[in-house]
């Protein structure tokens, strides 16, 4: 017996999840009892450490305690960025390949950062054969939507010397939305979403179309400067600030001292996403001085407001990259463990209008993780070679409508038969009643118009007029499609008013347009 296991593989944390024959999911808990598992090592004399015991060696053993090391796969050493190992073991260039050296016991040893990839593996293959109580030998694992081809090659390669047959790849945001909509069987909603991820370090953000169950990316973005770890160093700058006017010492003047403080701000930002106090308490933080405080979630959000208005519009920018504007957006699925704190969905909810759903779920930093296991077990059916044919997801970038395709209607109306964004090759019907003798069918491209509606001020009584008299009218934005550009006229002659037609549009690969109208026995098509 075996296992096919999904795993979510982060900078800051990774998640495994496997899917049950009853087709529920289930999240693992390494030994630890961590289902969102540091991604991390550490190394104290001649001791291995993984997770959260080795995130712990980052105030007394950082110079031997790797983290942020996922991006670096597949990279040479001029390309990355030093800046997110400052705190902890820094990258070195030997040979060519981005490695460690790290010096444990007077003892110095070097790991590429392939081997620290296929440690960390190692340690979550291991996490889910406890569980499992199965051989895991295949997976399927998530990966950044920028991630290069070099790069997704080298994991796999990495994933196989630790034991992992790497069955797919999967994109991290349709990883998410896939969990997300299967969990509430919505998966044939024909939506436009934004999966926001808001990891520790880097925050990534995605367009999707989802049509009659295909997804299309329409555009991603990426700030490999934006995430919980921006608003930890602000919350240690405001703490910072607070212990230097209380004891005239500076702590930001020692390693030990910040990384302290970095540490007490983790869990203080986590348990203000859960109550509305919460109290830091470090020993001996600098210069022998205790640093004890209280701060308030509204504290929290004013210390943080660049860091969360930075996300808001890092999102409202990846709408407009896919063309669109907020009010063509259905949902916005927030994702990482960022997003558990409140204001970053209170931000979203005041920058999309009210008709967009601000979804979170229990649990936002598994979603990607479910995501991979369900893909995993769809996948796991197919024979080898099939399987062998493509490294890509199953929900890819395809060929998709621009505009969408409809039928102008009697009253000069646009009826939309294939929406914007629809993945080709489709076929739909619709069924219209003829208004004359002859029926006339017009296909159209249709043409976003923003409607606004003004909602006039409610009306008071005459004691109450002088209070509300400033109120202006409310102007409330829609998004409607009227005809545009005529493709097509199909008649069909002497089928009578009010009778049914059926007309039929498919588009092949090629992008061709075939219209098919009938009522009866008189059956007209043509090609566009």
């Amino acid at each position: 017996m075996s296992s096919v296991i999904g795993i979510a593989f982060g900078n800051t944390t990774s998640s495994i999840a496997v899917a049950t024959p009853d087709g529920k999911v289930d999240v693992i808990a390494n030994p630890d009892g961590d289902r969102a598992i540091p991604s991390a090592l550490s190394y104290v004399g001649d001791d291995e450490y993984h997770g959260a015991q080795a995130v712990a060696q980052l105030v007394r053993n950082p110079k031997n305690t790797v983290i942020n090391f996922r991006d670096f796969i597949g990279k040479s050493f001029q390309d990355i960025d030093l800046s997110k190992s400052q705190a902890s073991a820094v990258p070195v260039d030997v040979n060519g390949k981005i490695s460690y050296k790290l010096n444990p016991a007077d003892k110095e040893i070097s790991l590429s950062v392939d081997e620290i990839v296929k440690r960390h593996l190692v340690q979550i293959k291991e996490a889910a054969v406890d569980y499992t109580g199965t051989k895991v030998e295949s997976v399927v694992i998530t990966v950044p939507t920028n991630f290069t081809e070099v790069q997704k090659e080298e994991l796999v390669k990495i994933a196989a010397e630790a034991g992992l047959n790497v069955i797919q790849l999967i994109n991290e945001p349709t990883a998410a939305l896939l969990a997300h909509l299967s969990a509430a069987d919505r998966l044939l909603e024909d939506k436009i979403f934004v999966v926001a991820d808001f990891g520790g370090i880097r925050s990534d953000a995605a367009v999707i179309a989802v049509r009659g169950g295909i997804f299309t990316v329409l555009a991603s973005q990426h700030d490999f400067n934006l995430g919980g770890d921006s608003l930890d160093d602000a919350l240690a700058e405001f703490f910072s600030k607070e212990f230097e006017k209380k004891f005239s010492a500076n702590p930001r003047n020692s390693a030990r001292s910040l990384a302290k403080l970095k540490a007490a701000c983790i869990i203080t930002k986590k348990t203000l996403s859960n109550v509305q106090t919460s109290t830091i308490s470090i020993d001996s933080l600098a210069d022998g001085f205790d640093f004890h405080s209280t701060i308030n979630r509204l504290r929290f959000e004013l210390v943080g407001r660049a860091v969360f208005t930075k996300m808001a519009e890092f999102v409202e920018s990846t709408v407009k990259k896919a063309g669109l504007e907020n009010l063509d957006i259905d949902e916005v699925l927030l994702v990482g463990g960022t997003s558990h704190i409140p204001k970053v969905s209170a931000n979203m909810e005041a920058i999309f209008p009210e008709t967009t759903v601000i979804s979170k779920s229990v649990d936002p930093n598994e979603l990607a993780c479910r995501g991979a296991a369900l893909q995993a077990s769809m996948v796991s059916s197919f024979e080898k070679e099939e399987i062998s044919e493509s490294l890509q997801p199953v929900v890819v970038n395809t060929l998709h409508l621009a505009k969408p395709i409809g039928i102008k209607g009697a009253s000069g109306e646009f009826i939309s038969v294939l929406s914007q964004e629809t993945a080709y090759p489709i076929k739909k019907s619709v069924i219209i009643e003829s208004s004359a003798e002859d029926a006339l069918v017009e296909i159209y491209e249709g043409e976003r118009h923003v409607k606004e509606t003004v909602v006039e001020a409610e009306k008071y009584s005459d004691d109450e007029e002088d209070d509300y008299s400033d109120e202006e009218p409310e102007v409330v934005k829609s998004v409607e499609y009227k005809p545009a550009e005529l493709l097509a006229e199909l008649v069909l002659p002497q089928v009578g008013a009010g009778s049914k037609v059926e007309v039929i549009l498919s588009i092949d690969r090629e992008n061709k347009l075939k219209i098919t109208a009938r009522s009866g026995a008189v059956v007209v098509s043509g090609t566009v």
